[in-house]
C-alpha cells in the first residue's frame, strides 16, 4: 500500500498520511460512476437543483473545519480561510439560479407538424483534477454545474488538500444524492494517466501548470473527449495617468499578495504611467511592509508561508536571478524576521528596474512578489501585457470608461477588468487564452461544457 503524505508549510512536519488507492479501487469507483449515471441523468433538473442547495447549506456548516484545514494543509491565514466558502456559496448559488434556464432545451420549429428541439445531454462521466491553491472554490466550480446538468463525477484533489476532498463528499451526505453519483480518490499522477484514457470518462477537468496540462492531452490520446483546462498566469495591470492612485495602489497590493500570491488570477506584473510611476511605487512600498508574515493559525496574520519548500525555492532563484540581471528590490526584508531560507516563510517583495528579458516578467511566480514597470503611453502598456504566453485576467486603472472598453478589445486575457482585479463574477465565463487553458467555468456557458446538443426531429403523422 503506497502512502500520500501531506505535509504542512506551517512548520514543514507530517500534518496528515492517506493510502492510495489500488487500480481494482479504481475500477470500481468508475464503473460505480457509469451505473450511477443511467439513473441520475434521468432525474429531473428541480430534483437536482434540491439536492445540491442542501449540498451547498452542509459545506457552509462546515465553516470552521474547511477554514482549519486550508489554513494548515496549505499556510493560508486562518483569518482569510472564510472568504473560501464566500466564494464558494455566491458562485454555487449563482449557478443553482440559472440552471433550469441555461439546461432547458432550444426550440428549433414547432408547429402541427413538427415539434424540433435541441436537448443539452449530460456527456457522462466527468474527472476532476483540482488544484490546492483554491481547494473548495475551484472543484465546486466544475462539481455543480456537471451535477447539475446531470453528470456523474469522480473528484482527485491534490496531494497538498486531501481533506478537502473528503469534507466535499462530507458535505454530499444526507442530501439525497445517489450513491456512485459523487466520489472522490487520492490517487497518484500514474494512476490518472490510466483515468484519463478509460473510456468510461466522458470529460476531463484540470487546473495546474501548463506542462500538467500538456500530460492530459497526451493521456487523452486519440479519444474524441473534450477537455477544460486552467493552467498557468502572469496577470497584468496598467495604472493610467488618471487612475484613483490610493485605490489602484490598495486594491493591487491586494491582488498580488492575497494567498501569498498563490493565485491563478493574482497580479505579477504591473506596468504604469510614467508620470506616476514613483508616486505609485512609494505607495505600494508602504502599504506592502505593513503586511504580518507570521503563522497563518494566529488570528492576526494577514501573510502566510507558500505551500511547500519547493514552491519557496522556486520563487526565491526567479528573483535572484531577476536581481543578477538588474533589478531592484523594493522591500526591505528584515522587517519580516520569520522569513528564512530554510522555511517556506517568504518576504514580501516588488521588484523595480525589470524588463522582459527577465524570467521573473514573462514566468508565472506564484508567490508574494511583482515586478512593477514605468511605461511611457498606454501602446507600450498594451504591447507589454500581449508579451507573454499566458491570458487569464488583465486589469486597467483609469476613470475613463470608455477608453477602458477600447483597450480591453485588444488586450488578449479571458477577463478583462477595470478597477477591480482577483476576483470572479459568476456571471461571466471564467476562461482563459493563449497557454492559460481551454474550456471555460461559471456563468450559463460553464453548461455547455458538461453537456452535448442532441437534436430531436419529431413529425407528426397522426
Amino acid at each position: 500500500m503506497t502512502i500520500q503524505k501531506t505535509i504542512t508549510p506551517i512548520d514543514n512536519s507530517v500534518y496528515l498520511e492517506r493510502p492510495l488507492v489500488s487500480d481494482n479501487e479504481i475500477n470500481v469507483v468508475l464503473e460505480n460512476s457509469k451505473k450511477s449515471f443511467n439513473s441520475w441523468r434521468d432525474t429531473t433538473i428541480d430534483e437536482r437543483i434540491i439536492i445540491i442547495n442542501k449540498f451547498i447549506d452542509n459545506l457552509l456548516s462546515l465553516k470552521e473545519e474547511v477554514s482549519k484545514e486550508i489554513c494548515w494543509q496549505i499556510g493560508r491565514p486562518i483569518s482569510q480561510c472564510g472568504n473560501e466558502l464566500r466564494g464558494f456559496e455566491e458562485r454555487s448559488r449563482h449557478m443553482v439560479d440559472i440552471a433550469k434556464t441555461s439546461l432547458e432545451n432550444i426550440p428549433a420549429r414547432k408547429n402541427e407538424e413538427f415539434d424540433n428541439y435541441i436537448f443539452k445531454s449530460p456527456l457522462g462521466v466527468i474527472f476532476v483534477m483540482a488544484p490546492w491553491n483554491y481547494p473548495i472554490i475551484t472543484a465546486t466550480n466544475t462539481i455543480v454545474p456537471a451535477l447539475l446538468a446531470g453528470n456523474s463525477l469522480v473528484l482527485k484533489h491534490s496531494s497538498q488538500t486531501p481533506r478537502c476532498a473528503e469534507l466535499i463528499h462530507k458535505a454530499f451526505e444526507g442530501t439525497g444524492l445517489p450513491e456512485g453519483v459523487f466520489q472522490f480518490i487520492h490517487t497518484n499522477h500514474q494512476a490518472c494517466e490510466k483515468i484519463i484514457a478509460d473510456p468510461r470518462v466522458a470529460h476531463v477537468v484540470f487546473t495546474g501548470s501548463v506542462r500538467g496540462g500538456q500530460e492530459v492531452k497526451k493521456y487523452i490520446g486519440t479519444r474524441f473527449i473534450n477537455v477544460g483546462l486552467e493552467l498557468g498566469g502572469k496577470d497584468p495591470a496598467y495604472v493610467r495617468s488618471d487612475a484613483d492612485l490610493n485605490h489602484a495602489i490598495e486594491n493591487l497590493v491586494d491582488g498580488a499578495l492575497f494567498n501569498s500570491g498563490q493565485s491563478c488570477c493574482g497580479i505579477e506584473r504591473i506596468y504604469v504611467d510614467q508620470s506616476i510611476y514613483n508616486d505609485f511605487i512609494d505607495g505600494f512600498k508602504a502599504i506592502t511592509e505593513k503586511y504580518n508574515l507570521n503563522d497563518p493559525s494566529l488570528e492576526d496574520t494577514n501573510l502566510g508561508p507558500v505551500v511547500r519548500m519547493s514552491a519557496a525555492e522556486f520563487i526565491r532563484a526567479q528573483m535572484n536571478e531577476a536581481e543578477k540581471q538588474g533589478a531592484k528590490r523594493l522591500i526591505d526584508e528584515s522587517k519580516f524576521s520569520i522569513a528564512r531560507e530554510d522555511s517556506c516563510y517568504i518576504a514580501p517583495q516588488v521588484m523595480i528596474n525589470v524588463d522582459h528579458s527577465m524570467r521573473f516578467m514573462m514566468e508565472e511566480t506564484f508567490g508574494p512578489t511583482v515586478g512593477i514597470m514605468p511605461v511611457q503611453n498606454s501602446e507600450e502598456a498594451q504591447r507589454l501585457m500581449n508579451d507573454s504566453p499566458y491570458g487569464l485576467t488583465a486589469s486597467i486603472w483609469t476613470k475613463d470608461l470608455d477608453f477602458a472598453k477600447d483597450f480591453g478589445k485588444n488586450v488578449e486575457t479571458g477577463t478583462f477588468f477595470m478597477n477591480r482585479c482577483d476576483y470572479l463574477d459568476p456571471a461571466l465565463a471564467w476562461t482563459g487564452v493563449k497557454d492559460t487553458g481551454v474550456g471555460c467555468s461559471l456563468s450559463t456557458l460553464a453548461f455547455d461544457q458538461f453537456t452535448r446538443p442532441q437534436s430531436f426531429h419529431l413529425r407528426n403523422v397522426g
